[in-house]
């Protein structure tokens, strides 16, 4: 396929209101797209969409204010968004949210909770979607999994199971859009300085103390600014990228899977003591 273009497409984002959202917002805006742009905090997503036009006068930037953990809500925005927005060529499926814990700390509800928003939801938005994006030849679908997608650490069941899921659900997609016209890459974001750890909900089953730890070690590994990931992002989504790996803390874990898939999660623990 050729390169996507930017200038004068509509680009639809999810979890636009901060992080990596965010700032895919700020770069596609530089390279002359509207936008339409998707959160649950509507003060926030309200400041960004206030920035991005404030900065760009001739762009159109939309809001939708919805919780994607409520599915009935997300299916009503998936249908306004294809009715209200036929121009749309990209869809970048960035929300996520993050559940610590093992699997025996966490109720089911809070399992279908994370994988609501960050798995169903992207299937809903897409399906909703991509009729339209088929209607533009050149358009494009990016889908945000994680370096969990690539690996499974202890205490993060629910997450990596989604992430995996994205993947899986992304690369599928890919085949079946293979000569159709709609490009698609799957993104894979090591440790980006977010507020996804700060803001993550904690198994009902997890002590105080295992609560401190895990967050004092994820933070150590989010380093790599939003910027620097969305720019990784919309660069792969111009060369038709099917993946995209983000940092060190991608690049690395995704060549030891391959190496080593059955023992990787040995290797990597003794890598992070080391460190």
């Amino acid at each position: 396929m050729d390169r996507y273009a930017f200038a004068g497409g509509t680009a639809i984002v999810t979890g636009a209101a901060s992080g990596i959202g965010e700032a895919l917002a700020g770069a596609l805006a530089a390279r002359g797209s509207h936008l339409v742009l998707l959160d649950r905090d509507a003060e926030r997503l309200g400041a960004v969409a206030d920035t991005i036009r404030a900065a760009h006068a001739a762009l159109t930037v939309d809001t939708v204010v919805v919780d994607l953990a409520d599915h009935e809500a997300t299916v009503k925005a998936g249908q306004r968004l294809a009715a209200d927005h036929p121009g749309t060529t990209l869809l970048v499926n960035n929300a996520g949210v993050a559940l610590g814990g093992r699997f025996d700390q966490i109720t089911l509800d809070e399992f279908d909770w994370l994988m609501e928003i960050n798995f169903r939801a992207v299937v809903t938005l897409t399906h909703c979607l991509l009729p339209v994006l088929r209607t533009h030849p050149g358009a494009h679908l990016a889908n945000v999994s994680s370096v969990f997608g690539i690996i499974a650490p202890a205490g993060q069941p629910a997450y990596s199971a989604s992430k995996f899921a994205v993947r899986g659900f992304t690369e599928a997609l890919r085949a079946e859009l293979a000569g159709e016209g709609v490009g698609v890459t799957c993104v894979h974001p090591g440790g980006i300085a977010t507020r996804i750890a700060s803001s993550a909900r904690i198994g009902s089953g997890v002590s105080q103390e295992e609560i401190a730890e895990g967050r004092a070690q994820i933070g150590r590994l989010l380093s790599i600014p939003p910027a620097t990931a969305a720019e990784a992002i919309l660069r792969g989504v111009e060369r038709r990228s099917p993946r995209v790996l983000i940092g060190w803390s991608a690049r690395i874990p995704d060549l030891i899977a391959r190496l080593a898939p059955g023992s990787y999660t040995r290797i990597l623990t003794l890598a992070m003591s080391r460190r």
